[in-house]
């Protein structure tokens, strides 16, 4: 049986999202992140050395990383679906946006994230200084980084339904987590036409909700 170790709000949603698309049977552990840091408990270390989200495992096998245990779903269980069809342009788009999403697109996000925290994180009589690199960095660097992503997504977008091609397919469930992210914490969101639609969607589809409601609350799962 496939155990998903979930944690709330995090990528972890995403596998649930996969396995119900593909109607496998599984279950869930949930862990909840620590509300003032947003870690992830320590239980999770004895599954995993990291102690990070998400990972599953699976007949005594432990895997982790969103696109090892995507890669690991479809190739065991998948018989073929939400995959191109090898060899195809497809096919290689697939492939670039499963690993762009974790390698290139989440990095900027996070940085976002932790930059836009930052303040909150020091000494009352530090917070005016950690504002202004706070300010800074977002305004500098991080923003228009993230603006560079979100509009190459969208242009994407604009020349297919789905990240890979005309179809859904796995790629969208990996891609779904930095665009559920980016319409949260932006607020670049206003003139992506495609991706608004693309969110849309992927939230009205049942086996997205069926996983809403295997994982419990989610704050992404909005348009």
């Amino acid at each position: 049986m496939i155990t998903v170790h979930h944690l709330n709000n995090s990528r972890s949603q995403r596998v649930l999202w996969l396995l119900e698309e593909l109607e496998l049977p599984y279950e869930v552990v949930r862990y909840q992140r620590n509300p003032a840091t947003l870690l992830a408990p320590k239980e999770l270390r004895a599954i995993h050395p990291l102690g990070k989200s998400p990972v599953i495992t699976d007949g005594g096998k432990v895997i982790a990383e969103s696109g090892a245990i995507i890669d690991y779903l479809l190739e065991t269980y998948g018989q073929g679906r939400l995959v191109p069809p090898p060899g195809t342009p497809e096919k290689l788009r697939f492939t670039y946006w499963l690993h762009y999403a974790e390698g290139s697109a989440m990095p900027v996000l996070l940085l976002k994230l932790i930059f836009a925290r930052m303040p909150k994180g020091v000494p009352a009589l530090l917070r005016p200084i950690a504002r202004i690199i706070s300010q800074g960095g977002l305004a500098k660097l991080i923003d228009p980084q993230l603006s560079r992503h979100m509009i190459y997504w969208e242009e994407e977008l604009a020349k297919s339904s789905w990240f890979a091609g005309a179809e859904f397919s796995a790629a969208d469930i990996q891609m779904s987590f930095p665009v559920e992210a980016a319409a949260a914490r932006s607020g670049m969101m206003d003139d992506k036409t495609h991706l608004k639609d693309f969110l849309k969607r992927i939230h009205a589809r049942p086996a997205y909700k069926r996983a809403l409601e295997r994982g419990g609350p989610y704050d992404y799962a909005t348009d």
